[in-house]
């Protein structure tokens, strides 16, 4: 590398001396170089606008190095590139007008506020990050504040509406096995796709537990409790494959994240239960654990959460319980 830097010096150097400096003193000139700079390390520094216009490739490529998921980067790479066909201009060329612009754009088609702020937060992550390698002399997103966000109080599941969905499984096509998927997430608070991504070998019949890959290809181990167990072991009991996957679709293929949500949705109609989503069973867990005097840190580990203020995000306070404990420390 350091004598093809000292070759590219040379060569500059006499390109930019070829038309004021005469044929035959600029060979002694390179000749005399060529030995001074036998003495020397010479490397070549590329400057940002040196560099072709990869920069995304770039970021991605961190982003995997780093271990985040592929549906992650997946989300990132669209949302950038949609902000590119948008300003149809270069990375380093854009500014925080451009970003504003698209943002406004979003807004005026329909997009809501909270899916704009993650956006914004996608070109934050990415353009401080180039800012900060040093291919972007300017970071756009400096003065752009969050958005501010309607906080609406998010539901969870009460013990009847649970109890409905699991008995409007036995209409269904698949009994068992819709059964068995709703305790298990009652049960587990599971990611739809740590669910959907499961084999039969994870689960342990003798301890309930379950070892599910999390983001970041991160194992941990999971809990069914005694009901959901036995639902699960049911369903398992009752196939006659051999196939692998613990849930699976009607082709007897692995049931996919879409499958569970449309069959969630078809029971939800039988059971007259609304705002049935598998994620909901995630945050009724959680809320449900740390209600009963389970301590946080145990479960952001059962939910896989690395902070702490992320499994907050999912519990919901009780209004009675916040009352009844405002009148005992003010009474």
């Amino acid at each position: 590398m350091a004598i093809e830097a000292k070759i590219s010096l040379m060569n500059k150097t006499e390109k930019a001396l070829s038309s004021s400096v005469p044929a035959d003193y600029m060979n002694t000139m390179l000749t005399a170089m060529a030995d001074v700079l036998q003495g020397f390390e010479v490397n070549e520094i590329v400057r940002p606008e040196d560099c072709p216009e990869d920069l995304l490739t770039y970021y991605l490529d961190a982003l995997k190095v780093q271990g985040r998921s592929p549906k992650t980067i997946e989300h990132y790479e669209r949302t950038i590139r949609s902000l590119q066909k948008f300003v149809k201009v270069p990375t380093r060329q854009i500014t925080v007008h451009h970003i504003r612009a698209w943002l406004a754009a979003e807004q005026q088609r329909g997009v809501c506020d909270v899916t704009r702020n993650g956006n914004r937060q996608v070109f934050s992550a990415y353009f401080g990050w180039l800012h900060k390698e040093g291919l972007i002399e300017q970071n756009p997103m400096g003065n752009i504040t969050a958005i501010k966000c309607p906080k609406k109080k998010k539901k969870i599941y009460t013990s009847v509406e649970i109890e409905k969905l699991t008995e409007k499984c036995a209409k269904t096509r698949h009994p068992l096995r819709n059964r068995a998927i709703v305790a298990f997430l009652r049960s587990t608070g599971c990611r739809i796709s740590e669910m959907t991504s499961l084999d039969r070998s994870a689960f342990d019949p003798r301890t309930l537990e379950v070892v599910v890959t999390g983001k970041g290809d991160k194992e941990r181990k999971v809990y069914l409790d005694e009901v959901a167990g036995m639902m699960l072991q049911e369903y398992l009991d009752d196939r006659l494959d051999k196939e692998p996957p613990m849930f699976l679709g009607s082709q007897m293929e692995r049931l996919t994240p879409g499958g569970v949500r449309c069959m969630l949705k078809d029971i939800a109609k039988l059971a007259d239960v609304e705002n049935v989503h598998p994620h909901r069973f995630r945050r009724t867990l959680a809320t449900n654990l740390q209600r009963r005097g389970m301590p946080i840190q145990e479960v952001a580990h059962i939910l896989g959460h690395e902070k702490l203020d992320t499994t907050m995000k999912y519990t919901v306070l009780n209004d009675d319980e916040v009352k009844n404990d405002y009148r005992k420390y003010t009474i």
